[in-house]
């Protein structure tokens, strides 16, 4: 039987972790500027992740795609890479799960692109090879990631890290800053559509 206190206990992690993300508001700043130039210059931005961080990849292009349109502005050019599951399993079956990324990345990135990967240890097989393959081009890598930020970090022009090992109250904050995110770009323009 669960607790009241396993609950609070809980919530109270999430709430001291999200306190100090609140912290980094600079690199959220910074994630924010990127997406707005990529918007506004017609770039797109390219999404990876696995799991639950598969999930926030598609659900924060779902965001980027539709609520973060506003009037008089050019829309975001977004792509979720997690979504189209029979080029991933054709992909993983014919030569390797850890090319699912890289390969996708392989028909669409241009210089000046955006490439957002999710991934709370940081040290995905098929994340690091993606972003090595972004190496090679003008664009700016942005992960998420938890505590460390893995051998990710390294590889990505800015990583934002939840200060946190467990993997379910980062994954919880990703979809929180996601969230920031979204709410900051709204804020500085006006929404072509309301929300119900």
């Amino acid at each position: 039987m669960v607790k009241n206190n396993d609950i609070i206990s809980f919530l109270n992690k999430e709430k001291k972790c999200t306190e100090k993300i609140s912290e980094k508001h600079g690199d959220i700043k910074k994630i924010i500027d990127v997406l707005i130039n990529a918007r506004d210059k017609g770039n797109s931005i390219y999404v990876i992740g696995n799991g639950g961080s598969g999930s926030t990849a598609s659900h924060f292009v779902s965001d980027l795609l539709k609520t973060a349109i506003l009037k008089n502005k050019n829309r975001f050019k977004a792509i979720s890479l997690v979504d189209n599951i029979p080029v991933m399993l054709a992909w993983s079956n014919d030569t390797s799960f850890d090319d699912i990324f890289e390969q996708q990345l392989v028909n669409y990135i241009h210089d000046g692109d955006v490439v957002i990967a999710f991934s709370g240890s940081g040290n995905s097989k098929n994340i690091l090879k993606a972003l090595k393959y972004c190496s090679k081009f003008n664009v700016v890598s942005i992960g998420f990631s938890g505590s460390t930020g893995g051998k990710m970090k390294k590889l990505c022009t800015i990583c934002l890290t939840v200060p946190s090992t467990d993997m379910l109250l980062i994954e919880s904050s990703h979809v929180v800053i996601c969230h920031c995110i979204i709410s900051y770009i709204r804020n500085k323009g006006t929404p072509k559509f309301k929300y119900e």
